[in-house]
């Protein structure tokens, strides 16, 4: 059946082979997701990518712009939120952690220099990384390519606010 609803879900966006990419990562990494945590296993997967289908939620403003590029709220439940992140070349995001959420990143394009506690580390296109609860975390873009993420959050709580930039812990 799962196989069933990805080739349904990719047949419904663009043909573009790129685009094709971006929706087999993201199926693939919400069906892993979904298979690790059983409760959520009564999902369809057309409900991760909710835009596609003329959702009421489709026309709402989602992209966010920061100083090191921008994310797009792709999907979110109660508790799951997919994000599509670009990172500008050279730029990096504070070290942080959070409380109450977990993170799954699939790099879709570009390289990711990741720091995960103590470890640092590269993540290349089709490669992903986990930040577990609690676990300090950084990403910086070492090349001249934008990075392009997926990010699953998972966990209890997945609002802006659980977040504790470096500052707060007297970090980097």
């Amino acid at each position: 059946m799962r196989g069933r609803q990805v080739r349904q879900y990719r047949r419904k966006v663009s043909s573009s082979r790129a685009e094709q990419q971006r929706v087999a990562i993201l199926a693939a990494f919400a069906l892993a997701h979904l298979e690790a945590h059983p409760i959520r296993r009564g999902l369809d997967v057309r409900q991760l990518q909710g835009a596609d289908f003329g959702d009421a939620q489709a026309g709402a403003h989602r992209k966010v712009h920061r100083p090191w590029g921008w994310y797009d709220s792709v999907d979110g439940g109660e508790r799951i939120q997919v994000e599509r992140i670009v990172v500008r070349p050279g730029a990096s995001l504070s070290l942080q952690m959070h409380h109450h959420r977990a993170e799954h990143w699939v790099v879709v394009r570009g390289t990711a220099r990741v720091t995960r506690g103590e470890e640092t580390f590269l993540v290349a296109e089709n490669e992903s990384t986990y930040i577990p609860i609690g676990m300090k975390h950084r990403l910086e873009i070492p090349g001249k390519v934008p990075l392009e993420i997926i990010e699953v959050q998972s966990g209890a709580y997945l609002g802006e606010d659980d977040m504790c930039a470096s500052r707060t812990f007297g970090g980097a």
